[in-house]
């Protein structure tokens, strides 16, 4: 859809129904067409985002995604930069509404404030985007990968959930992310979009459909630039993942924290074969105030570990004083040593720690998270007798640095221990199962995601899910996955080529723009009246 200030055409043109030349009188009885255009203009970017949103798991697959996206930049056409800004929020308005429904349970108040705010990145990057050019669909693809970028990062360390790149996971752009991560996937699908937009209601067909081509070659190069899977029997790995399962809630008086306990060692008692790795999802182990080291609690995991003589990873949080505590995993040897911790990095902003505290406590009641974690440190590659691997705690597995970071550092399968219970529905659930199959594909790595109430699953460095239990059901999973030492182009780069390949496809837009505008030739003065 093309809006904005009319040009003046000869013969009228798309931009401006109405003919040139024509009365003022004429001009004015196309009102109800003017009303209709401003409903299309607010509902074209709204129904494009809510696509992207709807496109997100749990809900329907990837395709609406591209769809959506087509829509947004078909709606940015001829717009001023307050429109575009308008256009980018409505469609953040839609898209976020739908993709982050799952913080409603939490705070009302928090979701709208939410929704505002990354509404409001992703209008700032459509304000960006020059409202004609050849470049102009490219150009709209670099701009929202560079607000992605920003809503990632930003504030409180950012917050991936609800990306677009979540909702095309099984789809083929999927497999860009081995070529740029989630930036990537994001710019392939704006890319993708607003090419099939083009070919439908543009004039430049020919060149739309040569970045529909150049997506399908950045699909293919990734589809194959995975690393090598090994094939020594060395390299094959024996995992038994634990779910106690149990009821999903909020709070310790809604989840007692010795039922969690005790369902994951009554799971664990059920495991048939011979393990090498037992992994216990995060927070499994709640301390409190007691010290873990050398507690009742360290003495009867370190005999698990003995039992089964397999590396037993499982997630311990105590607290540290009144105002703090730890959330980390502790990796037991055969033997029943500990050999290994990590603690986690990226904490859950309002869930695991509040920040400005003294400035949000006079805002809301901030009781459910009296004590703030302590951030880690560290790439998360634990290195156990089983193995070395990747270690990502639940929220962090949002965030493709901390993949890479494992990985890079030796990580040859990633972990995915997490703590899913306090969502009463599929959908953060479902994202997160998302976020793991994205990490296996960006790395090239299995992934293992164990959770207390599920989802816990096994994934192929393919992003295919091979096992996966389901919600609330106690459940043990048992499989066999390959450790990998290869690296992908994504590991290797990380994001900065695309951030600059993103921010070059934003100029070149700008630049082509401002040369149409300079080359446009002005209006013809008017004919004397005998020439008329």
């Amino acid at each position: 859809m093309t809006t904005g200030r009319p040009e003046a055409l000869p013969g009228g043109s798309r931009l401006d129904p109405t003919p040139a030349g024509a009365s003022p009188e004429s001009r004015a009885g196309t009102g109800g067409g003017h009303t209709r255009e401003v409903a299309l203009r607010i509902v074209l970017p709204l129904v494009g985002g809510a696509l992207v949103g709807l496109s997100l798991p749990p809900l329907l697959p990837w395709p609406l995604g591209i769809i959506g996206a087509g829509l947004v930049v078909a709606a940015l056409s001829g717009r001023s930069w307050k429109g575009r800004l308008a256009v980018g929020f409505l469609a953040g308005i839609g898209q976020f509404s739908v993709a982050l429904t799952w913080a409603l349970q939490f705070n009302s108040a928090g979701y709208v404030a939410l929704v505002i705010l990354e509404s409001l990145i992703l209008g700032v990057g459509a304000a960006l985007v020059p409202a004609a050019g050849a470049l102009r669909v490219p150009a709209a693809a670099g701009a929202f990968t560079l607000a992605e970028w920003v809503r990632q990062s930003w504030p409180f360390g950012g917050l991936p959930l609800g990306s677009a790149a979540l909702g095309q996971i099984g789809g083929p752009l999927q497999f860009t992310a081995r070529l740029g991560g989630p930036l990537i996937v994001v710019l392939a699908l704006v890319l993708a979009g607003g090419a099939l937009a083009e070919l439908v209601t543009g004039p430049r067909r020919a060149t739309a459909m040569s970045w529909l081509i150049g997506v399908a070659a950045l699909s293919g190069a990734g589809a194959v630039a995975a690393p090598a899977i090994p094939a020594s029997a060395h390299d094959r790995l024996r995992v038994a993942i634990v779910q106690g399962g149990g009821i999903r809630g909020l709070t310790e008086l809604q989840v007692p924290p010795s039922h969690v306990l005790q369902a994951a060692l009554q799971e664990t008692s059920k495991i048939t074969g011979r393990p090498q790795l037992i992994l216990w999802p995060e927070d499994v182990v709640s301390m409190g105030a007691t010290p873990f080291p050398g507690s009742a609690v360290e003495h009867e995991l370190a005999a698990i570990a003995r039992r089964y003589h397999a590396t037993f990873i499982a997630g311990v949080t105590e607290d540290v004083g009144a105002t703090r505590f730890r959330n980390e995993v502790v990796a037991f040897s055969p033997e029943g040593d500990v050999v290994a911790t990590y603690e986690k990095v990226h904490r859950v902003p309002f869930g695991e720690y509040v920040p400005w505290r003294s400035f949000f406590s006079h805002l809301a009641n901030l009781k459910d998270v009296p004590r703030d974690a302590i951030p880690g440190t560290g790439s998360g590659m634990v290195a156990t007798p089983a193995g070395r691997f990747g270690v990502l705690i639940s929220y962090e597995v949002f965030f493709a640095e901390r993949g890479r970071s494992g990985v890079r550092a030796g990580g040859e399968v990633i972990l995915v221990p997490t703590n899913t219970s306090s969502y009463s529905s599929n959908q953060a659930p479902a994202q997160e199962i998302a976020a793991s199959r994205l990490q296996a594909l960006e790395e090239g790595r299995y992934v293992v995601q164990a959770a207390p109430t599920g989802y816990s699953a096994v994934i192929t460095p393919s992003g295919v899910v091979i096992r996966r239990s389901p919600l609330s059901s106690p459940d043990v999973i048992e499989a066999t996955v390959t450790k990998i030492s290869g690296t992908t182009p994504y590991a290797d780069a990380g994001d900065l080529p695309i951030l600059i390949g993103s921010a070059a496809l934003l100029a070149l837009g700008w630049m082509t723009a401002v040369g149409r505008r300079r080359e446009r030739p002005g209006t013809e003065p008017p004919r004397p009246a005998a020439e008329a």
